[in-house]
């Protein structure tokens, strides 16, 4: 069984995210991390990747913006959204969870319909975010293959 470890970076705004006052070689933030046939997806936010700002406050949009870095993720690691299996969403205000379930739907009708009726195992929680202009945050686990 394959067990390497793939670590793929994050960018925002065209730089490599690392801890501060590190040096990049050192420690680095990961969008996600493949093991073996696991995709570990870091928490996405509804910041532009290319402008790293929230250019948007209007949580579907914010929502949407998240899913579709886990989707991107997943296809970087070789897969695709019909292979997610665990998401953690964590919402800044739990009055946005219709909102939520309803955008959820919405793209993976668009995305990834094997999962309207198979959906990933989910957890959903209230709390503070990074910044105080991120009103949802997804982490997400998917596998390479199903088979």
């Amino acid at each position: 069984m394959d067990q390497r470890v793939i670590h793929y970076p994050e960018y925002w705004a065209g730089k490599k995210l690392s801890y501060p006052n590190v040096p990049a070689e050192a420690g680095k933030f990961s969008r996600s991390i493949v093991v073996g046939n696991l995709i570990f997806i870091s928490g996405s936010q509804g910041a532009n990747d290319e402008t790293a700002r929230v250019e948007t406050m209007v949580f579907e949009e914010q929502m949407e913006i998240a899913l579709g870095k886990i989707r991107r993720a997943l296809e970087e690691a070789g897969s695709s959204m019909n292979n997610l299996i665990k998401n953690l969403i964590i919402l800044k205000d739990l009055k946005d969870y219709p909102a939520m379930r309803r955008t959820e739907l919405a793209y993976y009708q668009k995305y990834a319909p094997f999962l309207i009726d198979n959906p990933p195992v989910s957890s959903v929680l209230g709390a503070q975010l990074g910044k105080p202009e991120y009103l949802v945050e997804v982490e997400s686990i998917g596998v390479i293959s199903r088979e």
